[in-house]
C-alpha cells in the first residue's frame, strides 16, 4: 500500500475577505439611517447605530496575519483480527493567531461531506476512519479548510483541497494447481515435459548411446537385459520445463453487484466490483505460476502501454503485483485493430466480464494461433433488489446475449471458469483441477 497527498486546485491568494454578515449589516444600517433622516425620526436613526457600529468594529478587527491554514493529512491502514480493513486518517491544522474558527470540510469516498466549525486553537487535530471496500487505487478522504476571523466578520478564501489516495493490494488466494499450456517451451522449471532430459520422473530404459551420461547407467537393468559384452542400459527421465503465462486484464469498465448501477458503468461502493475480482484472480494466478517457476506477463486491454513483459522471480512478481494493484477502470471503450501479440505456446488467462464481443473476438484469434485460452469470468453476482421492472428485463436480455457469446467462444476452443467470491473457494479449486487434468490428457 502506498499513499499520496496532493492539492486538487491551484492555491489561492492568501487574503482576508469580508463576510456577507458585514455587508448585510452595512446595508441594513445605511437604509435604516436614511429612513430615519428622511422621516425626521431620531429613534429610527438610533436603531441604525448598532448595525453601523458592528460594521466599524468588524472592519477594525481585520486579522493582521496571513490568511493561510496549513493542513497536514496522514493516512494509515489498519487490519483487524477478523480480517477487516480500514483507513484511519488524521488531520492536523496549523492556524495563525488572527483566526478564531476553522471551517473544515471532510469528504470520505461514497458519502456526503461533513462540515465542521472548530475553535482555532482548541481542536488541533481531527481523526476519522474509512472502511476499505475495494482493492486498487482509491480515494481515502478529501479535506478543504478556510479560516474565520473574530465575530465572523472576516474569512479567508477557500483553501486548496487536499486529497489522500492509497493503493490497496488485492487478496491473494492460494491455488494448489494450475492448468498448463498445450506445449511447454522453457528449458527449466518444475513441469515434466514430453522430451527426455534431466528431470525427476522416470521415462524409460534405453540402450546406451554416445552423449548419455555414465552416471545414468542402470547396472541392474544392464545385467538383466544385456545380450553380450558391452551392452549397457541407461535410465532416462523426462526433462523439466516451464510455461509462459499471459494474464490479460480487461479493465475497460468496472461494474458492481447492483444491476441498477450498470447502465452508468459506475463504481459500486458496496460489495465487490468486477475489477476487485479481476485483481484478486490475476494476483493469485501470478503468485502460483511464478512459484512453479513459470514466466508470467501482464496485458491490459484498455491501456496501450499497459504491458509487463514475461519474467520470473521475486522481483518480477513484485513488479506484477504493483501493476495489478494499480490497475483501474479506463472509463473508455475502444476496439483494437488486432489482438495483442503474445509469445508462442503461451497459456492465456483472459479476465473479463464478457459483456461485449471485444474480448471473445480476441480470445478466438489467440485460439486460432494455437494458444490455450482460459476465460476467467469476473462478473460479480448480480443483485436485483431495488431494480425497476424494465431494468430486470434488460438484465435478462443482457445475460442471454452473454451466455450466447460465451457458448460461441467455448465452441471455438476457449475454456471457461468462473472466479467466484471468497465464499466459493471449493468450486474454484475444483474448476482449476478439472482444467489441469484436461491439460495432462492432452499431453
Amino acid at each position: 500500500m502506498s499513499d499520496t497527498l496532493a492539492p486538487r486546485a491551484n492555491e489561492p491568494t492568501h487574503h482576508w475577505q469580508l463576510t456577507s454578515t458585514i455587508n448585510v449589516a452595512l446595508v441594513v444600517g445605511l437604509v435604516t439611517a436614511a429612513i430615519g433622516v428622511l422621516t425626521s425620526r431620531v429613534d429610527v436613526v438610533l436603531l441604525a447605530l448598532p448595525f453601523l457600529l458592528s460594521v466599524a468594529l468588524g472592519i477594525d478587527r481585520r486579522p493582521r496575519d496571513v490568511a493561510c491554514c496549513d493542513v497536514q493529512l496522514e493516512v494509515d491502514r489498519q487490519i483487524g483480527s477478523d480480517g477487516s480493513s480500514a483507513f484511519s486518517y488524521r488531520i492536523a491544522l496549523a492556524v495563525p493567531l488572527g483566526a478564531e474558527f476553522v471551517h473544515l470540510r471532510v469528504t470520505p469516498p461514497g458519502a456526503r461531506c461533513y462540515d465542521l466549525v472548530l475553535a482555532a486553537h482548541a481542536v488541533p487535530t481531527v481523526t476519522g476512519v474509512v472502511p476499505v471496500v475495494h482493492s486498487g487505487r482509491q480515494r481515502v478522504v478529501e479535506v478543504a479548510a478556510r479560516l474565520i476571523g473574530v465575530d465572523g466578520a472576516w474569512w479567508s478564501a477557500p483553501g486548496p483541497a487536499h486529497l489522500a489516495e492509497c493503493v490497496v493490494d488485492p487478496v491473494i488466494v492460494e491455488l494448489p494447481t494450475l492448468p498448463l499450456p498445450h506445449r511447454l517451451t522453457g528449458l527449466a522449471g518444475t513441469h515434466a515435459s514430453a522430451r527426455p532430459g534431466d528431470g525427476g520422473e522416470f521415462r524409460d530404459l534405453h540402450r546406451y548411446a554416445p552423449g548419455d551420461r555414465l552416471r545414468r547407467i542402470d547396472w541392474k537393468a544392464t545385467a538383466r537385459r544385456s545380450q553380450g559384452v558391452g551392452d549397457l542400459y541407461v535410465r532416462r527421465t523426462d526433462a523439466t520445463a516451464d510455461a509462459t503465462v499471459v494474464l490479460v486484464l480487461d479493465s475497460r469498465e468496472n461494474i458492481g453487484e447492483r444491476v441498477s448501477d450498470w447502465p452508468a458503468r459506475s463504481r459500486g461502493t458496496s460489495g465487490l466490483t468486477a475489477l476487485d475480482i479481476a485483481r484478486e484472480a490475476a494476483a493469485s494466478i501470478a503468485v502460483a505460476a511464478i512459484g512453479m517457476g513459470d514466466r508470467v506477463s501482464l496485458i491490459d486491454l484498455a491501456v496501450l502501454d499497459g504491458m509487463v513483459v514475461a519474467g520470473s522471480g521475486k522481483r518480477h512478481l513484485d513488479r506484477l503485483l504493483r501493476r495489478i494493484a494499480a490497475s483501474g477502470s479506463a472509463g473508455m471503450r475502444f476496439s483494437r485493430v488486432r489482438a495483442p501479440i503474445i509469445p508462442a505456446g503461451a497459456m492465456v488467462y483472459l479476465l473479463s466480464t464478457f459483456l461485449d464481443d471485444e474480448t471473445t473476438v480476441v480470445a478466438t484469434g489467440w485460439r486460432a494461433a494455437g494458444h490455450r485460452v482460459i476465460g476467467v469470468d469476473v462478473l460479480p453476482t448480480p443483485r436485483l433488489d431495488g431494480s425497476e421492472p424494465v431494468t430486470r428485463l434488460a438484465h435478462r436480455l443482457l445475460m442471454a446475449e452473454r451466455r450466447r457469446r460465451l457458448a460461441d467462444a467455448q465452441s471455438n476452443g476457449m475454456e471457461l471458469m468462473r472466479w467466484q467470491d471468497r465464499d466459493d473457494e471449493p468450486s474454484r479449486a475444483v474448476a482449476l483441477r478439472t482444467l489441469a487434468r484436461a491439460s495432462r490428457r492432452r499431453a
